[in-house]
């Protein structure tokens, strides 16, 4: 017996880890090397976008 009803695993937070990682990296080391204030606040902002769509991927699979 098969379950079709179940969630496929879907490729997104393969995509959003590596995206959360990178930005925040760029963010953090930023403030030490002296990177321009706008291009931190925009590692900031992506890395805030991501870990919300990584929760909010999460909770969407929870409740599935």
């Amino acid at each position: 017996m098969t379950n079709t009803t179940a969630p496929t695993r879907t490729a997104t937070p393969f995509v959003l880890w590596p995206v959360l990682l990178v930005s925040a990296a760029v963010n953090a080391i930023g403030s030490f090397t002296g990177l321009a204030d706008p291009f931190r606040i925009t590692a900031g902002a992506i890395a805030t976008v991501a870990l919300v769509l990584l929760v909010v991927h999460y909770v969407r699979r929870r409740r599935a």
